[in-house]
This record gives structure tokens, C-alpha cells and sequence, in this order.
């Protein structure tokens, strides 16, 4: 996962970070596999009905291959599972990638963190998923009819 966050990153994650996150009961890492090696991962903690998603990060030689999206509908179906009803995570203004996955799964912006990244200091928007308890993960947003 190190190697991975560091190639993501412009400031990663530590190692002490996700050994913090591994040991809290609210948070969970997903992983995807890949030709039986570490493809990408997504982290995500949970306080009450409310849940963020605090990273998803794919090693370069698998991007552009759906592990993103995997990761992020695998995020969606367990948070739904433990009774979320709000996913809410930060991404760059300039990351125009992950926002259209993340648009296409349903996220609005709902705010905006000013000067929040740094190396170099950027924006970052706040999204919001509205998740309904027990769905699978639906592109579009809203639940189904």
C-alpha cells in the first residue's frame, strides 16, 4: 500500500497512518487484486450515518482499468451495509479524473476546503453521496425506483 500511496500522493500517507487506520473499528482498507499483487486500495472510516472516504489509490501500471471504479463500488456496497446514509470525501480541483467517476456514481459538490492540499497548495471540493441502506453501489446517484 506505501508504494502505492506513494506513487498517488504528493504528500502520502505514512505508515504509521495506516497502521492507525487498520486498528480503529470504524475504519476499513479494500483492496484489489491484480495477476496476484496489490492493484489498488481504498480507506474509509464510518462516525454514526455518516461515513469518508479517505483515499482510493491505484498502482500506476493498473490505472485506466476499472480498479478505481471497483474500488469505489466496493466502498459504496459496505458503507451501505453498516447503515450509512451520507458518503462524503475531498478531491483536488484539478483532479479531473476522479471527478468524473465520482460524479458518475452519484456525488454532488457540497462545498469547497480552500488551500486544503499542499506540494502544491490547491483547493480541494467537498462531495457528498447520498446512500441508501443495503443498495449496491448505483451509478447516477439516486436510488433506484
Amino acid at each position: 500500500m506505501l508504494e502505492i500511496e506513494r506513487a498517488s500522493f504528493s504528500t502520502p500517507w505514512n505508515e504509521a497512518t495506516f497502521r492507525g487506520l487498520l486498528r480503529r473499528p470504524d475504519a476499513e482498507v479494500v483492496g484489489a487484486e491484480a495477476d496476484g499483487e496489490l492493484a489498488g486500495y481504498a480507506a474509509y472510516w464510518v462516525m454514526f450515518d455518516q461515513a469518508e472516504l479517505g483515499n482510493i489509490a491505484v498502482a500506476p501500471e493498473w490505472r485506466g482499468r476499472g480498479v478505481g471504479t471497483r474500488l469505489l463500488e466496493a466502498v459504496i456496497e459496505r458503507v451501505a451495509e453498516r447503515g450509512v446514509r451520507e458518503l462524503y470525501l475531498e478531491v483536488r480541483v484539478s483532479n479531473e479524473v476522479a471527478q468524473r467517476l465520482y460524479r458518475k456514481y452519484g456525488f454532488r459538490e457540497v462545498g469547497r476546503r480552500r488551500h486544503y492540499y499542499v506540494a502544491p497548495v490547491e483547493d480541494a471540493l467537498v462531495l457528498c453521496k447520498p446512500i441508501a441502506a443495503g443498495r449496491r453501489a448505483e451509478r447516477g446517484g439516486g436510488p433506484a425506483a
